[in-house]
């Protein structure tokens, strides 16, 4: 049975130089009207993870979540999928340094129109535990079993010097497949007055 992670699969073939076929099938199938494009496994672990804390099925609403596995290839994903390809609604979320990509990328095709996707102010990692705070990043942390691990990365000479929240954040992407699963973590530790003000307007725009 087709689902949205068939679509996604069919998504990134058709991107790599694949077929488009499979993946304008799916999109007709499934009813898919949205993609957010995300940069990588990470942002679109905590996107579901609030989908689910809100009672939101997306798949079911025809709303892709995309991670592209790097910001620059927003451009390639967006001629795909948006006006001149698939005819989706475009709208995603990105660090900072990657707004001029997605600017571009997204720019509608009505130029009196504004692009629609959402900023984090260095990356949703860091706008999670400046919405937890340290103190409860931390205890998350060693609720994980990584109290151990936290601990020998703190002491590191590079870690002298930095913030709490700074130390977090490069912790978190120290390990292959950390930032994916913490991002699920922090994000269901959140209260709902608490989540991250682009993740909150991300989700209100789908």
């Amino acid at each position: 049975m087709a689902d949205m992670e068939s679509f996604r699969e069919a998504v990134a073939a058709w991107a790599a130089g694949g077929p488009d076929g499979p993946a304008r099938d799916l999109a007709a199938r499934l009813e898919v009207r949205t993609a957010v494009l995300l940069e990588g496994l990470s942002d679109a672990a905590a996107v579901d993870a609030l989908a689910a804390r809100l009672g939101r099925d997306l798949a079911a609403e025809g709303i892709c979540v995309l991670p592209m596995g790097g910001a620059m290839s927003v451009g390639r994903f967006a001629r795909l999928l948006g006006p001149y390809g698939l005819g989706l609604r475009l709208t995603g979320l990105c660090d900072e340094a990657e707004r001029p990509y997605y600017a571009r990328a997204l720019a509608p095709p009505d130029a009196a129109a504004r692009p629609e996707f959402y900023v984090c102010a260095a990356d949703l990692e860091d706008e999670l535990i400046r919405a937890l705070g340290p103190e409860r990043v931390g205890e998350l942390v060693r609720a994980e079993g990584e109290e151990r691990r936290l601990r020998t990365f703190l002491r590191q000479p590079a870690q002298q010097g930095r913030s709490a929240q700074q130390q977090l954040r490069r912790f978190l992407g120290t390990k292959k497949g950390r930032k994916i699963h913490y991002g699920r973590v922090l994000v269901e530790a959140l209260d709902d007055a608490s989540v991250p003000v682009p993740l909150k307007a991300l989700f209100a725009s789908l």
